[in-house]
């Protein structure tokens, strides 16, 4: 009897423990060092850079990027700046545990890891929730999931946002239910 209270303790504190590393995981994106892999890599003491090439995949805690290119700027040692461009480079977040991924997508992006700070530079996309948001240019706060999208210097550098009614489940049932097909 002693055996099996045993037994699930030690089982409930092993998913309590799983469950509790995942949701700090993502409340703490900013303090989880960045990775990165790519076909290339220089880094240029002089200029205080290094640059990747080639599918290049970055990663701070679950906030992934993938790009073409990515060059690096270090001020005393540490990542200040990092700037994406590609064939549209994309990111996903995974703001909380369970909640849906924030993606975008950009020609260009610049990442700020000190200010949580992800800046999506011409033909910018960012997709949350039922939401899309397109614009010149978008900021999102990696920490906080703010996005800002659009130019207040600028009234000809116009914001398009698109926000899709969520899929009504009784009606979706209802048109199953007459032979239509879900949209």
């Amino acid at each position: 009897m002693k055996q099996n209270n045993i037994i699930k303790i030690c089982f409930l504190t092993f998913l309590l423990t799983c469950y509790t590393q995942n949701s700090l995981a993502l409340e703490s994106d900013p303090d989880q060092p960045i990775t990165i892999d790519s076909n290339t890599a220089t880094y240029d003491d002089a200029s205080a850079t290094s640059t990747y090439t080639g599918g290049v995949i970055t990663v701070q805690g679950s906030i992934r990027v993938n790009s073409d290119k990515l060059v690096v700027y270090f001020v005393n040692g540490d990542a200040e700046k990092l700037v994406f461009t590609g064939n549209k480079a994309k990111f996903k977040q995974t703001p909380s545990e369970g909640a849906e991924d924030i993606t975008g997508e950009a020609l260009t992006g610049e990442y700020y890891p000190k200010q949580n700070l992800l800046v999506l530079i011409k033909e910018a996309t960012v997709w949350h929730g039922n939401g899309t948001y397109s614009s010149d240019r978008i900021e999102y706060n990696s920490k906080t999931s703010v996005v800002k999208a659009g130019d207040k210097a600028s009234d000809a550098k116009r914001v398009h946002v698109l926000l899709k009614p969520k899929q009504n489940s009784e009606k979706k049932n209802n048109d199953n239910a007459i032979g239509k097909s879900p949209d």
